[in-house]
C-alpha cells in the first residue's frame, strides 16, 4: 500500500522572517501537502505571535507550484459555513486547486471563548459539526443554497464558479466518536486521527497501535453502513499526540518503523510536524530533512507522490 509524507507548519512566524521560506522548501523536500493548524491561537504558542491560516496558506500557494496546502483542522468554534466556503473557493482558485480541508469539531481551548461564548460541551460540538459540514458540502458544490438550522442559516448564498476541484476540494474529517465517523463516512474523502488523547501521558506505543486500530475498525464499520468500502477512503495520521511523540523524527530508522507499522493499519498519509525549537516540536532539522528525502525509498512506492 503507498503511503505519502506530509507535514505541518504552524503559522507562529511573519510571512519574510522564515515562514515563506518553510513552505517553498517542504516543496523542495517532496512532501506531499503541507498543511497549518487553522486556530486563532494554540497552547504555548498563545503569547506570542500567530498569524491566520488562510491568508498563510494564500501566500503560501502563490510561493508553491505543485505542494497540496490544507488545514488540521478547520472547526465551527469561529467559522461560519457561509464565510467560509468563500475564502476557500477563493484559496482553491488562486492554488489552482491545490487545496483539502481538514475539517473536526474542535476543542475547549482558546478558539472557544476568543469569540465571547462558553465553552461548547462535547455534544454541542457534535451537533455543530453535523450541521456544518453537510451545509459546507452543500455551499462547495452548489450556485445558490438557502438553509435554516439549528446553528446556522444561509441565504441565497452565491458561490459561483465554484471549486476548481470537482464537485469540490476535498474534506479530511478529523474524527473518533461515532457521529463524526459517521459524518467522515459520508461526506469525507479523507479521514483524519491523532490517536488516543487518553494514552498520550502514561500509553505505551502499542497500547496507541490498538487504540488507532479500533477507531480504524469503526471507520470501516460507519462506511459499510452506507454501502461505502472504505479501502477508497485516505486515512491520515497526524502525528506529535501519541505516545510516541517525538520518537519517530529522532531518526530515519525510527521514522520509518512507525510510518511502517501504521501503514499496516491502512494509512495512506503520515503528517509530521515541522521543527520548532523550544516547543513541544522541537526536532534535529537535519534528521528531520534526511526523512522527508530518505523515507519514502524505504517505505516504497508512493511516499511523497
Amino acid at each position: 500500500m503507498s503511503l505519502r509524507l506530509s507535514t505541518v507548519i504552524l503559522p507562529y512566524r511573519r510571512w519574510h522572517e522564515g515562514s515563506r521560506e518553510a513552505w517553498q522548501r517542504a516543496e523542495q523536500l517532496g512532501f506531499h501537502t503541507a498543511y497549518t493548524y487553522d486556530h486563532l491561537s494554540w497552547r504555548s504558542f498563545r503569547d506570542g505571535p500567530w498569524f491566520g491560516a488562510v491568508p498563510t496558506l494564500t501566500a503560501a500557494a502563490a510561493v508553491t507550484d505543485h505542494l497540496r496546502l490544507g488545514t488540521l483542522v478547520t472547526s465551527p468554534n469561529f467559522r461560519h459555513p457561509v464565510t467560509l466556503a468563500k475564502e476557500l473557493i477563493s484559496l482553491d482558485d488562486i492554488s489552482g486547486g491545490r487545496v483539502t480541508l481538514g475539517i473536526g469539531a474542535g476543542g475547549t481551548g482558546f478558539d472557544a471563548t476568543a469569540l465571547g461564548q462558553e465553552p461548547w460541551t462535547p455534544r454541542e460540538r457534535a451537533d455543530r459539526l453535523a450541521e456544518f459540514v453537510p451545509l459546507l458540502d452543500r455551499l462547495l458544490t452548489e450556485d445558490s443554497v438557502s438553509y435554516e438550522g439549528d446553528f446556522y442559516s444561509a441565504h441565497e448564498a452565491r458561490n459561483i464558479p465554484g471549486c476548481v476541484q470537482r464537485p469540490r476540494l476535498p474534506f479530511a474529517v478529523a474524527a473518533t466518536g461515532p457521529r463524526g465517523l459517521r459524518l467522515a463516512a459520508r461526506h469525507g474523502q479523507a479521514w483524519v486521527t491523532t490517536g488516543d488523547p487518553k494514552l498520550y501521558e502514561n500509553g505505551t506505543p502499542e497500547q496507541s497501535i490498538q487504540a488507532i486500530r479500533g477507531q480504524v475498525e469503526k471507520l470501516a464499520d460507519a462506511c459499510a453502513e452506507i454501502g461505502r468500502d472504505v479501502t477508497g477512503m485516505d486515512k491520515i495520521l497526524l502525528t506529535g499526540f501519541t505516545p510516541d511523540r517525538a520518537r519517530p523524527l529522532e531518526s530515519l530508522d525510527a521514522f520509518v518503523d512507525f510510518a511502517g507499522r501504521h501503514r499496516e493499519l491502512g494509512f495512506t498519509e503520515i503528517v509530521v510536524h515541522w521543527p520548532i525549537a523550544d516547543s513541544d516540536f522541537a526536532a534535529d532539522e537535519k534528521v528531520f530533512e534526511q526523512i522527508a528525502m530518505e523515507a519514502p525509498a524505504q517505505l516504497g512506492r508512493g511516499v511523497g507522490a
